[in-house]
């Protein structure tokens, strides 16, 4: 099982994810894990990254895409993978239908979770309210703004990459605003169901 999961920056990708893991035996994959070891692993294509990456530069798509591709032929990715957070562009999508169909293979779900992002920025407001109640630190990033810039970002880049899938009939969207086993229960069904 191949899925790619969208969704912004608190969604629930990372507990659903979490889920399909063990349920599937199947690995989720992040590129910059990936981008890491196929550097440290010294592999046609992280010796590229790594050039890039020493003078200070973003890893184009074509060698993110590489990085994937190189990972999800390893033997724990043999029954399928997730990718969360990834593709994060059209170009990125398409070269990962590239690669996949290089290989004989091709994705089996695209899941996006849908959520209100009024309901995010509470949901982060009051994760930084409990950690503090708690004496903890809230982290950096569990501001109202800087949450909200992140789904501002998150919007800005991927709604292309959505259409993108949606134009061939492979978007599944799920309400990530239910609770956390209702978005189990609609994920189970939209593997289940048949693609167009």
């Amino acid at each position: 099982m191949r899925i790619v999961f969208l969704g912004p920056p608190g969604a629930g990708k990372g507990t659903q994810a979490a889920r399909l893991m063990e349920r599937h035996g199947i690995p989720q994959l992040s590129t910059g894990d990936m981008l890491r070891a196929a550097v440290k692993a010294g592999t046609p294509v992280g010796l590229k990254a790594k050039a890039i990456m020493e003078q200070g530069g973003l890893v184009p798509d074509a060698i993110v895409v590489g990085i994937v591709a190189e990972r999800f032929m390893e033997p724990d990715a043999a029954k399928g993978f997730i990718l969360d957070g990834f593709p994060r562009t059209v170009g990125q999508a398409e070269a990962l239908d590239l690669a996949l169909e290089h290989r004989g293979l091709k994705l089996d779900a695209v899941l996006e979770l849908e959520v209100d992002p009024k309901v995010l920025v509470d949901r982060i407001e009051r994760r930084a309210a409990d950690t503090r109640a708690a004496g903890g630190t809230v982290r950096p990033d569990d501001t109202p703004e800087v949450v909200s810039k992140r789904l501002a970002t998150y919007h800005e880049q991927t709604a292309p990459v959505s259409s993108y899938y949606a134009g061939s009939n492979r978007l599944k969207a799920i309400d990530g605003m239910a609770p956390i086993e209702a978005v189990a229960e609609s994920i189970d069904a939209a593997l289940a169901a048949p693609a167009h």
